[in-house]
């Protein structure tokens, strides 16, 4: 389904959240729109799209191939035409092997990508439509809800919503966003709902740009270094076997022209035309038994480099951990237990707004037999980015009990307390935790904070032995994160990549330094 869906499917829905967020305008025209689209082009990244003929002339244009073009010059200099169509064919065969192989990976990775279409609410014409992600254009207003993909980056002009940018930031703590705020292309929305308006898209956005410098980077394949090198040794032999050959023919009194076929031999000797090709069969190899585990390998050479590295930048959120938040450790002050705290915290949460703290409080709560009562709560205020806490209100004994959480300073101040938090709070920050407090009283006068909880993005089960098995087969890990230091070392010191922090302007002034990193933060 790509075309745009005019339908009034409106989401959100006519009545109550239209009425509650106040729409900021109207929205662009149809028109408008398709001229923006014309112009700019669509809400999506450039793939230059090459005729396959190209790509295979491509192929031709590099070092390794320029070694066997030139040999085979030689050859035909020396009338050896059939050497020449041997290395031709070789040439030709590594190199379509090559193509057919990537050919293969980018088309079932573009299957993938229409498989998985992205869809966005936009408000055109004055009415909310679902259109495709890529139809969107700058100055569009859009809906963000939970669970949605921001298409785009957008400034929040009404409402509040907290998104995950851990694939743009490397962050793994949601981001709470408020009216001004941008919420950048390709996060998730956690939490809240508002209306937002587009200010970047396509390669224009934050995610965009960050992809195009990937993209563009490039760099000499570890493969064509050693070929090189092997080549280079090859014929700095050959040119003092040649020399040699000169002076004993001069010494001699042998005619030079006669020892010139000679001397070329010597050269074409040099240069292994079959060593390319082997490297591109079994690495063509590699990819078929890597796709037969659900690897899709694009480029060729991509087997070979991954085979030949030592060290090894990995993303921490949701590749070193599990990108889900859990419960490390507590501090009661007015509740009087564990569970009381607990159960204080799961009130003021909802499992509906996907919360990632909220989540962790109930999960902690099931899984560790602190009963709640649904029925007794009478009230309830989702977090909201300006007080930075959220409410519930209790029925306890026939009377109301009122039970907040949320950032630590601002549960503290509307319960008054002056006491030991701070202390705590900052022995905790210091290990790498999220923290958060809790506040209970009979009503919002009265508050009195029941205690700490601190959370952290436990490692995946798997991640220690993954990372001992790397070091087993000579690769270093080192880690790379958007998160504090703190939290950093304390995760890499626990799957056992060690906890020296880097420093960019180190390593660049001194690369070799990076063997003294563990961590980037």
């Amino acid at each position: 389904m790509n075309e745009e869906v005019s339908r009034r499917d409106s989401l959100p829905p006519p009545g109550k959240e239209e009425d509650r967020l106040r729409r900021p305008q109207s929205g662009l025209s149809s028109q408008e729109a398709a001229q923006r689209l014309a112009k700019d082009g669509p809400n999506a990244l450039a793939e230059p799209a090459t005729h396959p003929v190209l790509v295979l002339l491509s192929k031709f244009w590099a070092p390794v191939p320029w070694m066997l073009e030139a040999t085979i010059v030689l050859e035909l200099l020396l009338r050896k035409r059939t050497e020449a169509i041997v290395i031709g064919a070789l040439l030709l065969f590594n190199d379509l092997l090559g193509l057919v192989q990537e050919r293969r990976a980018t088309n079932a990775l573009a299957l993938l990508r229409k498989s998985l279409p992205v869809r966005a609410r936009v408000m055109r014409d004055s009415v909310w439509n679902v259109i495709d992600a890529q139809q969107i254009v700058v100055g569009d207003v859009i809906y963000l809800r939970l669970g949605d993909i921001v298409p785009a980056d957008a400034e929040v002009a009404e409402g509040s919503v907290s998104v995950d940018q851990s694939a743009l930031t490397g962050e793994s703590q949601p981001v709470d966003l408020a009216e001004g705020q941008t919420a950048h292309a390709g996060s998730t929305i956690v939490r809240g709902e508002a209306t937002a308006q587009v200010t970047a898209a396509g390669s224009r956005t934050s995610f965009g740009k960050t992809a195009e410098l990937v993209s563009t980077a490039k760099t000499v394949s570890h493969l064509q270094s050693i070929i090189f090198r092997i080549v280079k040794n090859l014929v700095m032999l050959d040119l003092a076997l040649v020399v040699a050959l000169l002076v004993f023919a001069w010494a001699t009194g042998l005619p030079l022209r006669e020892m010139v076929p000679f001397a070329l031999i010597l050269l074409v000797a040099s240069v292994p035309a079959a060593l390319p090709a082997t490297f591109t069969l079994a690495t063509a190899f590699g990819s078929m038994e890597l796709a037969r585990e659900g690897v899709l390998v694009t480029r060729l050479s991509a087997i070979e480099e991954a085979a030949a590295m030592d060290i090894l930048f990995s993303d921490k959120t949701g590749t070193l951990t599990e990108n889900r938040l859990s419960v490390k450790e507590t501090v009661v002050y007015a509740a009087r237990s564990l569970a009381e705290l607990m159960r204080l915290a799961a009130y003021a949460s909802d499992a509906g707004n996907q919360d990632p703290i909220d989540l962790a409080v109930l999960r902690f709560c099931a899984d560790n037999g602190v009963v709640l009562s649904q029925q007794s709560r009478t009230g309830f205020t989702p977090f909201d980015p300006a007080s930075k806490m959220s409410e519930a209100v209790i029925s306890h004994e026939g009377a109301p009990l009122y039970a907040v959480k949320g950032y630590p300073a601002s549960v503290a101040s509307a319960a008054a307390d002056e006491g030991q938090w701070k202390a705590d709070l900052e022995r905790l920050a210091g290990q790498g935790y999220r923290v958060i407090a809790v506040a209970s009283g009979i009503d919002r006068r009265s508050l009195r904070l029941a205690g700490l909880i601190a959370f952290e993005d436990p490692p995946r089960g798997d991640s220690k032995q993954l990372v001992e098995r790397l070091r087993r087969l000579g690769v270093r890990v080192v880690m790379v994160t958007g998160d504090s230091v703190e939290t950093a070392a304390s995760i890499a010191r626990s799957v056992g990549i060690g906890e020296r922090p880097g420093q960019t302007k180190q390593i660049l002034a001194s690369p070799r330094q990076i063997d003294n990193c563990d961590i980037f933060a």
